[in-house]
């Protein structure tokens, strides 16, 4: 019966001394995994300095804002809570309503109908 229990015991030390080995290597890969991002984080923000340090250019301003739109455009895609069909009908109606809203608003008979003519105080 103590040949049984030592075997047990052995068996029980050996299992968390191999848990431990394996635990310090995962460890050990997280932090290196760590370190190669924080490397490849800190080379992005100094090539995005170098960017950003040199002259203003109205094409790199559009083209930044382009990507903006870009990125939000997808992000809202993919995280949108109806299918495609349902948010390009969606999206098409919105257009087709501020359309009318201006179309109504700058329209000649709007105008004229309230007076207003913009030239009112010169």
């Amino acid at each position: 019966m103590n040949n049984l229990i030592r075997a047990v015991l052995k068996t029980a030390v050996y299992f968390l001394d191999q848990t431990n080995q394996v635990a310090g290597n995962v460890g050990d890969r997280v932090s290196d995994s760590m370190d190669r991002a924080s490397s490849t984080v800190s080379d992005l923000r100094d090539q995005a300095n170098d960017l950003y340090e040199g002259p203003s250019h109205p094409v790199r301003n559009i083209l930044i804002f382009a990507a903006g739109v870009g990125v939000g455009i997808g992000t809202a895609m993919l995280f949108a809570p109806a299918s495609g069909e349902e948010i390009r009908e969606q999206s098409g109606q919105r257009v087709q309503d501020i359309g009318d809203r201006v179309k109504s608003r700058f329209s000649p008979s709007s105008s004229s109908s309230s007076g207003a003519t913009g030239t009112e105080g010169m």
